[in-house]
């Protein structure tokens, strides 16, 4: 697994219509360290969901006494995949088959869980779908910042005189290759907008754009930081 570990602010929205099964989800996710809000019905956790925030759904696809074929929560899914494109459902039900998983999935559902569960199966897929997000999210986030960044850089440079258009014709062609380029200069020079010019103009400018700080790494960890390392490489390399 990633060693995600929950922060005490993720909670668990429990669409479930037995009480039962959202005490004991709810016993099981309080030791993982998840807060968790328990609905009794798709109506009410649909208005959980409409109040509040949550790191993860759990959905039952059963909630009327004589159905076992899954439409009630395959519709709930349906919903919240809708208006919460973001956020993950795991579906669960004892009337488990292949064709209700692979439905439950087409409609928006992230995973799928069997009653009764496995302590172990059920914080495995929270933890794993969970860290998903979080990654997505976090991609997203820098794709916009670059973005951002790639629209502040053109409009801002200005290149007036022979030597600084000179400089501009040498800097297109150079970021048309995967040659690594070095720029020297004091600082407020615009070392930082010529980088962002070169990513702008090469064929990598749909990617991001990341700015590391260097100067603020350890030594030591230099490696750790940007190639990674395995667990207990040195003190508090947990994961």
């Amino acid at each position: 697994m990633s060693g995600y570990l929950p922060s005490p602010v993720q909670r668990i929205l429990v669409v479930d219509d037995q009480a039962d099964v959202r005490d004991a989800l709810r016993l099981l996710l309080k030791t993982a360290g998840y807060g968790i809000v328990g609905a009794a019905s798709p109506e009410e956790g649909l208005a959980c969901l409409r109040g509040d925030s949550f790191a993860a759904v759990l959905v039952d696809m059963n909630y009327t006494r004589d159905t076992t074929s899954g439409t009630e929560g395959l519709a709930l899914i349906a919903q919240v995949a809708a208006q919460w494109p973001n956020l993950p459902v795991i579906a669960m039900t004892a009337w488990a088959s292949v064709d209700l998983a692979v439905e439950a999935m087409r409609v928006g559902a992230a995973d799928f869980i069997e009653k009764p569960w496995q302590n172990a199966r059920v914080l495995a897929v929270l933890e794993a779908r969970i860290a998903l997000q979080h990654s997505q999210r976090d991609v997203q986030r820098l794709a916009a910042n670059n973005a951002l960044l790639l629209a502040e850089g053109q409009p801002g440079f200005i290149a007036e005189s022979l030597v600084m258009r000179q400089l501009v014709e040498e800097l297109q062609r150079i970021s048309h290759s995967d040659a690594p380029v070095l720029l020297l200069g004091e600082n407020g020079t615009g070392k930082s907008l010529i980088g962002q010019l070169i990513h702008q103009w090469s064929p990598r400018a749909n990617k991001p754009l990341v700015k590391v700080n260097v100067g603020g790494i350890a030594p030591t960890l230099f490696e750790a930081e940007l190639f990674g390392h395995v667990r207990g490489a040195y003190t508090d390399a947990r994961t």
